[in-house]
């Protein structure tokens, strides 16, 4: 299942993401992978927690971000959630539409039963009507 955290920069997506991800690593059998875009946030993940920062890959457009996650998932076979913290910014996708890397991302989320926990610095109302629906935070 993909899940969307939303709201425009500043209203509080990544601590929201960040007590998401601490509450369920202590209920996952699985492993838990947290994509980044720097190393800020490292000390306020549980250690159990795989922290990934994802411009150190150099990764160009959402092509590459979604060949990325599933180098990710081939790698790890416990792997059962991930999280991505400034979705727009490490997927290369900041001002274009996402919904086909959205699209991706369930079919691989049903195809190795992950989930991925998006936070998206847009407001509800900006999203594309067909991904409305995976939010369930809307800030």
């Amino acid at each position: 299942m993909v899940q969307l955290i939303v709201g425009k920069k500043g209203k509080g997506k990544t601590k929201c993401l960040l007590d998401k991800v601490n509450t369920e690593v202590k209920n996952v059998l699985g492993s838990v992978v947290f994509l980044d875009k720097n190393t800020k946030h490292m000390y306020e993940l549980n250690n159990k927690i795989r922290l990934i920062v994802v411009p150190e890959f150099m990764i160009s457009n959402s092509d590459e971000f979604i060949g990325f996650v599933s180098g990710i998932i081939s790698q790890d076979h416990d792997l059962q959630q991930m999280y991505f913290d400034g979705f727009l910014n490490i997927s290369c996708l900041e001002g274009k539409d996402i919904t086909d890397t959205i699209e991706k991302l369930e079919k691989l989320s049903e195809k190795f039963n992950i989930d991925f926990i998006l936070s998206v610095s847009m407001d509800e109302s900006e999203l594309p009507e067909n991904v409305k629906s995976k939010v369930v935070i809307s800030l």
